[in-house]
This record gives structure tokens, C-alpha cells and sequence, in this order.
């Protein structure tokens, strides 16, 4: 039997605009893209939420309300 090895695709990051929380105690962060607010807070802790960048993989939010 003979079993290959795919080649696995490059994953294409950009810049990308996400939310990050203000407290130092909390890792949670969300893609802007997919927020449901303009100024959210965090889920998990409630603290306000501060804009930022982060290096993440493509993806489109088909469904973002403009």
C-alpha cells in the first residue's frame, strides 16, 4: 500500500481589526467583523472592549448587516 502525504494549502493571513478585552486577566478577543455592537463588551467578563489588530486567516462574514 502506498500513502501520501497531501500537500497542505498555505493559509492566507491579512491584518485584521478585532476587539480585545481590557482586562489583563482576560485572553477574549472577537474579529470586528463579526461583532452584533459598535462598542461590545467582553463575553466572558463582561470589561469594556478595546479596539485592535491581530494577523488572522481570511475569512468573510457573508451576513454583517451594513
Amino acid at each position: 500500500m502506498y500513502f501520501s502525504k497531501k500537500t497542505m494549502e498555505p493559509v492566507q493571513e491579512e491584518q485584521t481589526s478585532v476587539w480585545m478585552c481590557s482586562n489583563d486577566g482576560c485572553s477574549c478577543w472577537m474579529r470586528e467583523d463579526f461583532s452584533l455592537e459598535d462598542s461590545p463588551h467582553c463575553p466572558i467578563c463582561q470589561s469594556e472592549m478595546v479596539k485592535n489588530t491581530k494577523m488572522l486567516p481570511l475569512l468573510t462574514n457573508h451576513h454583517k448587516s451594513h
